[in-house]
């Protein structure tokens, strides 16, 4: 009972400025000899004007706009409960580039599947003895920790390797040069 009466008791101001002190030192930058002559008043004045500075934060690179539902909304949402004024615009940019991506990639599927389909075309012209099948996709795997890099050539035959190195060592300059493009 003691025991849990002594961690519910509320902390001291020694606790309290040690406390506070770690954390200025942290995050604000203090050094010890700047926080050791000051009393407790002091350091609690400099302990909310950090926390001032944290939580009306606002990223550089959100724009607001005046008149614009998302600022209200977010100047609401800091009055209330001290949130960033900017997590609102990044959510919604985000998602926007979410978009842009998935349109992005689904226009390089099809680029790839016009290339394969050329690269098909001149391979059954030339003898493989002549040519070697050049580089057409990668992939990386994981699986736990590791990583597999698979190397897909032009007549479908696939390699996987676990050391970037080794893939490195197998290939000629024509397939490192197809390599870089495909990356």
């Amino acid at each position: 009972m003691r025991a849990q009466e002594e961690r519910n008791k509320p902390p001291n101001k020694a606790q309290k400025r040690k406390t506070i002190s770690t954390y200025l030192k942290n995050m604000a930058g203090y050094k010890h000899n700047q926080l050791k002559n000051k009393s407790f008043d002091d350091i609690q004045k400099l302990f909310d004007k950090a926390m001032k500075r944290v939580n009306t934060f606002v990223d550089m690179d959100t724009e607001l706009v005046e008149g614009s539902e998302v600022r209200a909304e977010a100047e609401r949402a800091q009055e209330i409960s001290s949130k960033r004024a900017g997590t609102e615009l990044k959510q919604e940019s985000i998602k926007k580039e979410k978009v842009n991506e998935d349109k992005e990639t689904t226009k390089l599927q099809k680029l790839i599947e016009v290339v394969l389909d050329k690269e098909e075309l001149a391979i059954d012209a030339i003898p493989l003895a002549t040519k070697p099948p050049s580089i057409v996709d990668y992939k990386i795997h994981k699986e736990g920790n590791k990583t597999y890099y698979q190397i897909i050539r032009a007549d479908r035959s696939s390699k996987m390797y676990l050391v970037f190195s080794h893939m490195l060592k197998s290939f000629n300059k024509e397939d490192l040069e197809t390599l870089w493009k495909l990356v």
